[in-house]
This record gives C-alpha cells, sequence and structure tokens, in this order.
C-alpha cells in the first residue's frame, strides 16, 4: 500500500459511500502527530454535531472481534478474541505488559445485538 493509498483511507475512514467521501473530508483535513495519521471531524456528513450521550451510547453497542497470531511449539495458531468496545484500551495494553502475546492481525467490528 502506498502512502497515499493509506491517506485515502485515513481520509475517507467516516465516509460510507464516493458521495460523502468526496464532500465530507478532504485530504487537506489529513494531519500527522505522534506517528500516526488522522483526521478531525467536528460534524456528520449531515453538517450535525456529534452528540456525547449518543456516540457513548453506540460505543457500549460496539464488540469487536481481534484475531491474534500466535506461535506455540512451532505451529501457527490464531485466537479470536471477543472485546467490548470499552475495553478495547485495556485489551491492547495487556500486550504491552506482557499479559496477552502474539500478533495482532485483524479487528473487526460487530454488533452483537444484531446476530439472528
Amino acid at each position: 500500500m502506498t502512502d497515499n493509498n493509506k491517506d485515502e483511507n485515513v481520509v475517507n475512514l467516516f465516509s460510507k459511500n464516493e458521495k460523502e467521501k468526496s464532500e465530507h473530508v478532504t485530504k487537506n483535513d489529513l494531519k500527522f502527530y505522534a506517528g500516526f495519521n488522522y483526521v478531525k471531524v467536528k460534524k456528520d456528513p449531515n453538517g450535525k454535531k456529534f452528540r456525547k450521550d449518543y456516540l457513548l451510547k453506540y460505543r457500549e453497542s460496539i464488540h469487536y472481534v481481534v484475531t491474534v497470531m500466535r506461535e506455540i511449539d512451532g505451529e501457527i495458531a490464531l485466537y479470536s478474541y471477543d472485546v467490548p468496545s470499552s475495553d478495547i484500551f485495556k485489551f491492547m495494553k495487556s500486550f504491552d505488559e506482557n499479559t496477552l502475546d502474539g500478533t495482532i492481525i485483524d479487528m473487526d467490528k460487530y454488533f452483537p445485538q444484531d446476530l439472528a
């Protein structure tokens, strides 16, 4: 992936379709801090300001499936962890503190209440 592709992915992070991608956030909004690219978004694509209570409620409904590769006895295995959004930083910190080990391969967001 080229640097331009990475920049486009960051710019389009909050966009759901091509129209929103071009109107909502532009490449000029891309910033760099602490070794990471980011965009700051103050309003949704409809021009409405974000509401703290709504975002916190939304956060409570999200879980992540984090896939971790581990090598045990010369064999590679994948572990899939179900991590509530409220615990994602705790989960990541556990790798830094060596409580968990391995290499994070993938993170996928899902909504448990949507399961059939």
